[in-house]
């Protein structure tokens, strides 16, 4: 789903910073709970992955297709846990 040349700069920083991996970024994508426009044509999806996680993803949609790029994803905790 992500462009090629920035696929691993970017499931790194995902797995560093938010214990984020690319997989479970791809469940969200691919069968969102919600899914609704951002800011500045981003997009926000939220949904549960296969291994029961609960994460929000911030993306743009790529100019090819079937492709996006993955501005950030975290999983939802405490009060944004409980509203979903």
């Amino acid at each position: 789903m992500l462009l090629p040349k920035s696929r691993n700069r970017i499931a790194s920083y995902l797995r560093t910073w938010y214990g984020v991996d690319e997989d479970e970024v791809e469940d969200i994508l691919l069968n969102p709970s919600e899914d609704w426009e951002g800011n500045r044509k981003s997009r926000n999806a939220l949904g549960q992955t296969q291994s029961g996680r609960y994460l929000q993803v911030v993306y743009v949609r790529d100019p090819q297709p079937n492709s996006v790029f993955v501005i950030t994803a975290y999983e939802l905790t405490g009060k944004s846990l409980r509203a979903y």
